[in-house]
Order: C-alpha cells, then sequence, then structure tokens
C-alpha cells in the first residue's frame, strides 16, 4: 500500500514542504512518484519518518539522523534506546507533574485558610526536576581542575550561537563516526579510531588543554554521568565506554 505525500502529512503532522524538502537531501525519498509527479510513501519510508522524528526530538541534525540511518548501526537497537529515553522521559514528567499538583493543593489550602502557605516537605517542591549534565560536568571541572574551568568558562564566553550550533554539530557526527567503529568491532587502539579520537581531544581542546590524568577523566565522567552516558548510548549501546577505553589509550600513548 502506498500513501501520497499528502496523505503523509497528515498523519505525521510533518508538512508536505518538509517531506520535499527532505527528499531532496536524500534524508527521506518517496517509493516512487506517480504519473502526476506526486510523490507516494510505502510502510518503510513511514518507518523511516519515525526514526527521523524519534531523532530530531533527541535533539540531532538532519546530516547526524542520515548518517545513522544510512550507517550499519542496528536500527532496532536505535529505536530500543529511543524507546528507553522516552519512557525514562516520561517517568520523569509524571512526577514533575505530581510535584506541581502537591504544591497547587498546598498553595490552595494556605489560600483558602486565609493562612501564610507553610510547605510540609520543602524537597518534595524539587522532586522531578532534571539537574543538566552540562552543570554537572562543569561542576567536575571546576572541582578537579579549576584552571581549566576558568579557561573553559572564558571560551565559552567567546562563543557566538553560531559558534556553538557549529560546536555541537561536530561532536555529534563525531560520536557517530565512533559508533561506527564500535559496531563494526574496530579495536579501540585502531589507527583509525585514534584519529577520531583525536578529533575529541582537540574540541575539548578548545576549551582547556587536559593532561592525560584529566582527559581520562572526562572519559570516565561520559560513563559515570547518567545523563552524558545517555548521550552516548543513544546513538549505540555502548559507545560511552568504547569512547573511554579509546581515550584512554590515547591519553597513554600521546598525552603521557
Amino acid at each position: 500500500m502506498a500513501w501520497s505525500i499528502a496523505q503523509v502529512a497528515r498523519m505525521s503532522k510533518v508538512t508536505s514542504r518538509t517531506l520535499r524538502h527532505y527528499d531532496e537531501i536524500g534524508l527521506l525519498p518517496p517509493a516512487g512518484i506517480g504519473s502526476n509527479g506526486h510523490r507516494y510513501y510505502e510502510e518503510a519510508d513511514l518507518l523511516r519518518l519515525q526514526q527521523i522524528l524519534l531523532m530530531r526530538e533527541l535533539g540531532l541534525g538532519l546530516r547526524e539522523i542520515q548518517a545513522v540511518l544510512d550507517s550499519r548501526l542496528d536500527q532496532v537497537a536505535v529505536l530500543r534506546e529511543h524507546h528507553q529515553r522516552l519512557l525514562a522521559e516520561r517517568d520523569r514528567l509524571a512526577t514533575l507533574a505530581r510535584t506541581v499538583g502537591r504544591t497547587i493543593a498546598e498553595l490552595e489550602e494556605g489560600r483558602d485558610n486565609g493562612k501564610m502557605t507553610k510547605i510540609n516537605k520543602p524537597e518534595n517542591l524539587f522532586e522531578g526536576f532534571q539537574f543538566p549534565s552540562e552543570a554537572k560536568a562543569e561542576a567536575e571541572v571546576r572541582q578537579r581542575w579549576p584552571q581549566a574551568w576558568e579557561q573553559s568558562r572564558q571560551a565559552v564566553e567567546a562563543m557566538t550561537f553560531e559558534d556553538t550550533e557549529r560546536w555541537q554539530r561536530e561532536v555529534t557526527a563525531q560520536m557517530i563516526r565512533m559508533a561506527e567503529f564500535m559496531v563494526a568491532g574496530t579495536p579501540v587502539s585502531d589507527p583509525a579510531v585514534q584519529a577520531e579520537v583525536d578529533v575529541n581531544y582537540r574540541q575539548i581542546c578548545r576549551f582547556w588543554t587536559p593532561t592525560a590524568a584529566a582527559y581520562k577523566g572526562v572519559g570516565q565522567t561520559y560513563v559515570d554521568d547518567p545523563q552524558m552516558r545517555a548521550n552516548f548510548d543513544k546513538i549505540a549501546e555502548g559507545l560511552a565506554v568504547y569512547q573511554r577505553d579509546a581515550m584512554t589509550v590515547y591519553a597513554d600513548t600521546r598525552l603521557s
């Protein structure tokens, strides 16, 4: 069965203009073109569109999404990771909704009684809020390497919005290339893998220059911090550990 571009637009809430753009850049070509010139999509195309939308929700750019979809990465494994992240976010939002509901109830109770509201358990006010991984990473660097933190802070402040967006795209693209090596079973000591780690090291050096020990510490943070690990593993399960191990080899051979 095939669906017209108008039908797909209605089902997915993606505009026809966007679908045509996806076709033009090779991200989502239609299964066929009718004699009337209209694009038609089949079930496999709808599944690919779903994956595109999922990865857009996770913040990936179109080029990074295409690299994932066209790579050798296990599509089911990628979707399973997306599913787990969505379930976790659902649970977090449910907790946050309960937090807000509880606060509303306590505020209304105080207003109805004509008294100043007394929060029974202040810690409940903050249940469900997510502590950004960037803040965790910043706190880690500031505590362990205060001079590096100051260098990083100054470099970040000097970046424009376009600089930040470009850097984020570069980081995501590098993660995808590392995932492809991991899925292919390439050892972390392989020269091609180490060349990618060198890209990672130079990305970090734009903000501060880590020693061998500090660079290993950054790699360990990728594994230990739940949000950072999720950012890697949403590309491919196990990528955070693979990245850390590759960074350890790099630090031992290039920075020691």
